[in-house]
């Protein structure tokens, strides 16, 4: 048998998104502020800092602490990256909502 890829909610796989939009300078305030950039809703910080540490826990997301910062009063960062297996769980996600939306376009038209 293959073996399944983690399933993904919608906010989780918006933190995906997010983590993969902001590359190497992914951390939580700049995650957050990638969420605001492309959502109209309301985003607590608290619930991307709960989700990261979710997704970490699942294996879909790494992280590593960077340098101390100065402007962070001497701070590291918390900075994640996608796993092979986030990958793999975006990518069949897309999958399956694009076939759902097929044909649908008519009927939201109405």
């Amino acid at each position: 048998m293959g073996r399944e890829e983690p399933a993904v909610g919608e906010f989780e796989q918006m933190i995906l998104l997010a983590v993969l939009q902001r590359k190497e300078d992914a951390y939580g305030v700049t995650i957050h502020e990638e969420l605001a950039r492309h959502s109209s809703r309301p985003l607590a910080r608290g619930a991307v800092y709960m989700t990261l540490d979710r997704l970490e826990k699942k294996g879909l997301l790494k992280s590593t602490l960077s340098d101390p910062t100065a402007e962070r009063g001497g701070r590291a960062k918390r900075c994640y990256a996608l796993t092979k297996p986030a990958v793999q769980a975006l990518k069949a996600s897309r999958t399956t909502l694009l076939s759902l939306w097929s044909g649908l376009d008519p009927l939201l038209d109405k």
